[in-house]
């Protein structure tokens, strides 16, 4: 890794929940003169100033607050962009930055610099990438293998760069905007996983197509001896010719998950064979399936990801707040049909605006008891759904709305299908407040 000291570096990007703190504590650390940059205003950006607040008092930080200066663009030495930038390519500072002939990169493409290709397992998808790489990293720590977690799941990997070693496996969630930013790098990993691809962040890649290529990337500089280990809806998609492809069929799955729903299985598989690559290829050790599906059965699920969070009077509270894509919502709805019986579902979804087809979700209106749509996309949701739509507005009407309906036996899911940033800063403020809300209307529906 190149050295940082006394290079003037931007960081585009603080984030309301700190997505560019780490990243910036790292340079600082390094000797570098860093200037936080971010359009949001201070009041706005208060809990992530605070985590750099003795970085700023010690004089190692800068802020810009407020706004963006096309002039901290172009006399920087390094710009380290938030993925979060939607449409990068468009941006007036990012293009100020490039025509200026100034470096970018990001915190992920730091990451893939300082610890390269050799040791990673790349995850994507537009569902279920973020349980299948904890299943990944539960299942190889289960049998005994080191094991490092990161990148779109939480949580910076720079720090943790040192403990690495040369039989450590990296896990590592990727999004199709860090893969759109790690495709400049020419980056891919050692073993790369896809989950699946349906329409999703139209609103910062501008079109699927483009969505479906970043997501791409991640297989694009592959070398020979590399796996790449694909669901069967991107089976097709292209690998290198000396790259080792595994196909995971729809029907297959690893029975007896304490997460529920056929989709998990599903995802439980595909963290086994990639578990199992993983273990041979990087870390020099055989392992049998069946002491890896052994393992991933004991994965007790993530927050926020189909997760039990309340019972009461016989009604179970399910908080699904990461489903941020309408297969994800219908997923949710599949598993909680098997498990509890067909009609058992209160489904609350809808949220963010995101510019994709939400039909599927609106199709769930004649299979569950009830469908109460929030947020920004709720009236376009129930306008589809048919009767048994409530329109509510708000989570907390929602919630409300559906305890009172709600009677032994059944669900209450909260299984948005769209992202949180209309109302919430994002999914897992959302998840916090449903179990919050659902604490409080079980206290006062009489049964």
């Amino acid at each position: 890794m190149e050295s940082f000291e006394g290079r003037r570096v931007v960081v585009m990007g603080l984030g309301r929940f700190g997505g560019g703190v780490g990243v910036t504590r790292w340079l600082a650390e390094r000797g570098a003169d860093v200037l936080v940059t971010d359009k949001e205003p201070g009041e706005r950006l208060e809990d992530s100033v605070a985590k750099i607040k003795d970085l700023v008092a010690g004089g190692r930080v800068q802020l810009r607050l407020g706004e963006h200066r096309v002039n901290d663009f172009t006399t920087a030495d390094l710009v380290v962009v938030n993925p979060a930038v939607p449409k990068p390519w468009d941006d007036r500072f990012v293009r100020s930055a490039q025509a200026a002939g100034i470096e970018l990169t990001t915190e992920i493409g730091l990451v893939a610099k300082l610890i390269g290709r050799e040791r990673v397992v790349g995850v994507t998808g537009s569902a279920g990438k973020s349980t299948t790489c904890a299943m990944i990293d539960h299942a190889l720590r289960s049998c005994g293998v080191d094991c490092v977690l990161g990148g779109n799941i939480g949580g910076s990997l720079l720090e943790q760069a040192g403990r690495i070693g040369k039989k450590t496996v990296v896990v590592l969630e990727v999004s199709s905007a860090m893969l759109y930013w790690l495709g400049i790098e020419e980056w891919s990993p050692r073993i790369a996983v896809v989950t699946n691809l349906e329409p999703n962040h139209l609103d910062w890649h501008g079109n699927e197509s483009h969505y479906r290529e970043s997501k791409q990337k991640i297989l694009a500089d592959q070398r020979a001896g590399d796996a790449a280990v694909l669901g069967e809806g991107v089976a097709r998609w292209p690998v290198g010719a000396a790259v080792d492809r595994t196909i995971v069929g729809a029907d297959e799955g690893v029975a007896g998950c304490l997460v529920p729903g056929a989709h998990n299985a599903w995802n439980a598989r595909l963290a086994v064979v990639a578990a199992r690559l993983a273990a041979q290829r990087i870390a020099g050790v055989s392992l049998d399936a069946s002491r890896l599906e052994a393992a991933v059965r004991s994965f007790p699920g993530l927050p926020h990801r189909l997760r039990l969070v309340h019972e009461a009077g016989g009604v179970r509270f399910y908080d699904d707040s990461k489903s941020t894509v309408p297969r994800a919502c219908v997923l949710a709805v599949d598993a909680l049909d098997h498990t509890l019986g067909p009609e058992s579902v209160h489904l609350i979804c809808g949220g963010y605006d995101k510019k994709v087809d939400l039909s599927a979700i609106s199709g769930l209106g004649g299979r569950v008891q009830g469908l109460y749509t929030i947020g920004a996309t709720g009236e376009a949701i129930a306008a589809g759904a048919g009767d048994r739509a409530v329109r509510c507005g708000t989570l907390d009407v929602a919630v409300r709305e559906a305890a009172a309906r709600a009677k032994p036996g059944h669900a209450v899911l909260l299984s948005p299908g769209c992202a949180s940033w209309d109302q919430f800063e994002h999914f897992e403020a959302r998840g916090r407040a449903f179990e919050d809300f659902a604490r409080r209307a079980t206290e006062s529906v009489v049964r």
